[in-house]
């Protein structure tokens, strides 16, 4: 009977929209809550089919449908969606019984997920939850209630493989083969009746699967091994029934206690009463299984353990830490372990805050006890009852292979995060993963280093691929596999590969993931490789490979610099020396290895050829000639003709050239193949590097027609090779003399080389006067004056000697050239008068009275350069009291003149020392000022502290700091060094308000002491005054300087007790206090002073 389907506004009343006349079965009718399409039922038993559901918009167009997989007689008497509007669910009436049945949708498939039956006197009805999406209501005639809370479990196994249910069939797809999304499959197992439940065992090498099937029998497979799985590809098996010695009834919860053992959670009802039941199944075959193929019959199952539960089941997972035990979570998140030795529940782990329907258990190396997560519906993810995170959405764990390492998990904002396994041990969660929160502030930077955003909504993790593989499953809402992998998963498989000396397995990874070459140098430390240099040349079979590795090494540490962040599970083993001190020879060192460990290792081959040429090239600086010269043998052993037998070990000189140039400089080659003088290897260099045959052709062909000689020097020449060029020259005769000099008068540095190759003395005289001509024009005149005497030219040297001041050793020249008396008298005046003009009267004071003979001259040069005791001496030598008068005149009016200045020097200090203790109060003030306003930024964001940082940056001449992360801070280059160099030019200047105002004035203060030389004159004039009578004068000489170094070292003694103080003692902190307490202290220290004591008190 055909029927019609009509929409009406609710509004208005007014008809919408009509279907065509359909056989549509009964009233089976249901509107999406979303309101994207409408549920019905076609009646085709006129078609001797199944009944069919199908799928109408609100516009009335049929937009999909599917056949629910019964007997023709079958009725669908009621049809469900859930809240969600992604759950259907029907009652199936038959000819034996009623079923619920509930399909979900998926990647344009329905999928039949659970069949519930019930019997027909029962005439169960059903309802959704209108809040929980899955939560069913069931009810039947007798006033039985059922309330089924269904969870969704994904069944991606430790082995990456993925088993989606469908009605009475089970796809199975290996990830780790092949991506394949469901409905896709490699192979498919075909049961009885629908599964409700489903259990995977991959231990001990035995695939067994265990499957409980919706009329109550439990089916048994044991699969091939995982290697063979390529030839299961697109097959199908069906998988008989195991015998049952005793009713399990309905089994939910069920795992693998071992390979021969099932633990499961069974619903019984007997004599008007409920329960549930742990029930200990055990599994024995009949027949041997076959390698290759499946095992589909002759399981016997047999219940060995029968505990009766007083509450609830929420979940069962095996113990991975100790064998046939598990463990149990009831209702309200309560855990307890069952072991099969005892025969029941032994004790209570622990509790999570509430239950927790996705339960798992991992080992963790070196800890005996395992470590339990559980996540609950609102997505809080516990670990061993702590909350480690409160928005997740899902979550799964990665193992190396010999243990796992990080948990997998994503959240609600669809982030990714990989956690290291030890960062939840040892509480650091918070501190790297800011628990898993995005922060608003955070940089960008920051967050690629903790997370991965998932770049479609609603994405949740599945599984991963364990050890090598490092790659994380993700299923979209779409029903479609997605394989990302992190960069942190991907560096710890290479670093567990290398941990384990599989260098050709870590070489694959890093170039499958493009990751940087140097940390399988760097990981041990590259000294360590050197050592394992052989071990990875051996392992590593195609030497392309090896040449890719040997271009990226570089002087870099990437363990300390790139992947810093991501590397942070080190032990001792794994890490024995990070970090070398001298770095820079890294590159070489480890190229040096490589090549040693292919010259050793591999037989000789055109590949292992190009990959010697690539270490040569990839040296720092590069050993081009050396690569040339192997071009060169390999040019040579071709000219020999085929027959040469080691011809087929070696490339073509023309391949190997090619290759030469494509990691090198065309024009670096070029110059290393014109040092190695070879003219045809050079033409052939030049041609393969594309340059223009007009400009290296004349010159090569010019070469050519030269003597041997001539052609390597010009060669040299243009290589600036000039020692080279040098000894070629040389070589060629003495017919080039003019040549050698040229070259010498061009390159002075060759001079030295020159005077040992020319044996030729009188051309030596020639070098070596040329070299004191050169270095004359440089004003080196001392050493100039040495070429010249070694050449005998006294003539010069005299005039070296002149030009250098050197007065004494112009007159020994003099002397060796027999100059006259008068002849020396005049060179001794024009020597004077230089000297005077040069500002060193004590030099020309010797010179006046030991070669002129002029004492008048001689004692008033010895006064102009305060020379007072000797001018004293020579007056009263020649007794002359004229001089003497004028010793004693030019004394007192010194004496005036230094009192002066010491007491000037005195009042400058006291101004030195004022503007100090100012300065240093107010940087003081300011300081407490900045750290009080920054305490109370504490409470603020990161932002209002970075821009009230900014803020007070300009007064960070008062702070003694630099605050991190200042806008002042921040100057362009050009800018900073042109401060810079201004700080240079006015360093020993003070200016009033600047930044370095308060350490100038100390610098100031402590530069103003007496020098060494100031003392000597001093004590000298002090003398003189004493000998001629003048003892008041000397002592008012003495107080006046005694009283400023007491005042200079006074107000150093200040400076350095206050620059570390916080606070500045008005009182205590003066001048006056130091220079009391510099006097108590012995001040009558040195020479100088000591000596004066008898005058000072006498």
């Amino acid at each position: 009977m055909h029927k019609l389907l009509k929409i009406w506004e609710r509004d208005s009343g007014k008809l919408h929209s009509a279907t065509e006349s359909k056989p549509f079965m009964g009233t089976a009718l249901d509107w999406m809550p979303s309101g994207a399409k409408i549920a019905a039922v076609y009646d085709r038993k006129a078609e001797e089919k199944c009944p069919e559901i199908v799928f109408y918009e609100k516009n009335g167009l049929q937009r999909s449908s599917f056949d629910i997989n019964q007997p023709v007689d079958a009725k669908v008497e009621l049809l469900k969606w859930n809240c969600n509007s992604d759950i259907l669910s029907a009652i199936v009436s038959g000819e034996q019984y009623d079923a619920i049945r509930v399909w979900f949708f998926s990647n344009n498939h329905w999928y039949l997920k659970q069949e519930i039956r019930y019997s027909k006197q029962d005439r169960v009805r059903l309802v959704w939850n209108p809040v929980k999406p899955f939560q069913l209501i069931c009810w039947t005639c007798k006033g039985e209630v059922t309330i089924y809370n269904f969870v969704w479990i994904t069944a991606v196994m430790e082995n990456s493989v993925a088993l989606v249910i469908d009605n009475s069939k089970i796809l199975i797809s290996p990830l780790s083969l092949s991506l394949l999304p469901p409905p896709m499959y490699l192979f498919e197992l075909h049961f009885s009746s629908p599964v409700r439940e489903m259990t995977f065992s991959p231990k001990n090498s035995t695939n067994r699967l265990a499957v409980h099937l919706s009329d109550g029998s439990l089916c048994v497979t044991e699969l091939p091994a995982f290697d063979a799985w390529e030839e299961l590809e697109g097959q199908a098996f069906k998988i008989e029934a195991s015998y049952l010695e005793n009713e399990l009834g309905s089994l939910l919860h069920l795992i693998w206690l071992d390979s021969n053992e099932l633990l499961g959670i069974s619903y019984f009802e007997k004599d008007g009463h409920y329960g549930y039941y742990l029930q200990e199944i055990g599994l024995v075959c009949s027949e041997d299984h076959v390698p290759g193929l499946l095992t589909c019959s002759g399981w016997h199952a047999k219940k060995l353990n029968h505990v009766p539960l007083e509450g609830i089941v929420i979940g069962i997972a095996p113990n991975s830490a100790k064998d046939n035990s598990a463990f149990v979570q009831f209702d309200e998140g309560s855990v307890f372990e069952y072991t099969s030795n005892i025969g029941g529940i032994s004790k209570h782990v622990f509790s999570f805050l509430c239950s927790c329907p996705w339960m798992s258990v991992i080992p963790f190396y070196g800890s005996a006890k395992p470590l339990l997560f559980g996540l609950d519906e609102v997505g809080r993810l516990y670990f061993n009852g702590k909350v480690l995170c409160n928005n997740c959405s899902s979550f799964s764990f990665y193992s190396n292979g010999n243990e796992v390492t990080h948990l997998i998990l994503s959240t609600k904002q669809d982030l990714l995060f990989i956690v290291d396994i030890k960062d939840i041990i040892d509480d650091k969660l918070e501190e790297k993963y800011e628990n898993f929160i995005l922060g608003v502030k955070r940089r960008e930077d920051d967050q690629a280093k903790t997370f991965i955003k998932i770049w479609e909504r609603g994405a949740k993790v599945v599984g991963v691929l364990h050890g090598d593989g490092s790659a994380v499953i993700l299923l979209t809402p779409r029903g479609n596999f997605e394989l990302i992998y992190p960069r942190k998963l991907v560096l710890s498989s290479i670093v567990n590969a290398l941990n384990q000396g599989r260098f050709n397995d870590a070489l694959l990874m890093v170039r499958r993931h493009r990751i940087d070459f140097n940390i399988i140098v760097d990981y041990f430390g590259w000294q360590n490789f050197l050592q394992l240099a052989t071990q990875f040349v051996s392992q590593v079979d195609n030497l392309n490979y090896i040449t890719e590795f040997v271009c990226s090494v570089k002087n870099e540490n990437v363990v300390e610099t790139l992947y810093k962040n991501s590397l942070s599970r080190f032990s001792s083993k794994e890490i024995k020396n990070v970090e070398a001190k001298n770095s820079n020879s890294k590159l070489n060192s480890v190229i040096l290895a490589i090549r040693k460990a292919l010259e050793n290792q591999v037989l000789e081959s055109p590949v292992r050829e190009l990959c010697i040429l690539t270490t040569l090239a990839r040296n720092d600086p590069p050993a081009i000639e050396e690569a040339l010269g192997r071009i060169k043998k390999i040019r040579d052993m071709e000219l020999l003709g085929s027959d040469y037998p080691k011809r087929p070990s070696y490339p073509s000189a023309e391949e190997a050239l090619k290759h030469l140039l494509w990691l090198s400089d065309p024009e670096a080659v070029y110059q290393a193949a014109l040092g190695l003088y070879d003219l045809n290897l050079a033409a052939i260099v030049a041609l393969n590097s594309q340059q223009d045959p007009k400009e290296f052709l004349p010159f090569l062909q010019e070469l050519q027609h030269m003597p041997t000689l001539l052609m390597q020097y010009n060669i040299d020449l243009k290589l600036q090779k000039y020692e080279d060029a040098l000894k070629h020259i040389v070589l060629a005769g003495d017919a080039y003399s003019e040549d050698v000099m040229n070259l010498m008068k061009k390159h002075p540095q060759l001079y030295p080389l020159g005077l040992e190759l020319i044996a030729d003395p009188s051309q030596k005289m020639q070098v070596l006067e040329s070299w004191g001509d050169y270095l004359s024009d440089q004003k080196s005149f001392e050493n100039a004056a040495t070429a010249f005497l070694c050449c005998s030219n006294m003539k010069k040297a005299l005039k070296a000697y002149r030009n250098s001041g050197n007065w004494g050793a112009v007159l020994t020249v003099a002397g060796l050239l027999n100059m006259g008396k008068e002849e020396v008298i005049q060179l001794a005046n024009e020597l004077c008068e230089e000297l005077q003009a040069l500002n060193k009267p004590r030099e020309a004071a010797r010179i006046a009275l030991e070669y002129c003979g002029d004492v008048n001259n001689g004692i008033s040069l010895l006064i102009s350069a305060r020379d007072w005791e000797e001018s004293l001496r020579l007056a009263f030598m020649h007794q002359r009291d004229d001089w003497i008068s004028e010793v004693k005149n030019a004394s007192s009016e010194c004496t005036n003149l230094l009192v002066g200045e010491y007491d000037d020097g005195v009042e400058k200090v006291g101004k030195y020392v004022a503007r100090y203790l100012a300065v240093r109060q107010r940087r003081l003030l300011l300081k407490a000022k900045i750290e009080a306003e920054e305490g109370s930024l504490n409470d603020f964001d990161d932002d209002a502290v970075s821009e009230a940082s900014s803020n007070f940056s300009g007064m960070s001449a008062y702070t003694m700091r630099t605050k991190a992360g200042s806008a002042a801070s921040v100057s362009s280059t050009t800018t900073s060094k042109a401060r810079g160099k201004g700080r240079q030019r006015n360093r020993g200047k003070i200016r009033a308000g600047s930044p370095d105002e308060e350490l100038a004035l100390v610098e100031h203060l402590k530069g103003m002491s007496l020098t060494a030389g100031a003392e000597s004159e001093l004590k000298s004039l002090l003398n003189t005054l004493v000998m001629l009578g003048n003892i008041e004068t000397a002592r008012k000489l003495h107080r006046a300087a005694e009283n400023f170094r007491l005042s200079q070292m006074a107000a150093v003694k200040l400076a350095g007790d206050t620059v570390s103080n916080t606070t500045i003692d008005e009182k205590a902190h003066t001048l006056d206090n130091y220079l009391q307490k510099v006097r108590s202290e012995n001040p009558l220290k040195g020479d100088l002073f000591c000596w004066s004591k008898v005058l000072v008190f006498s």
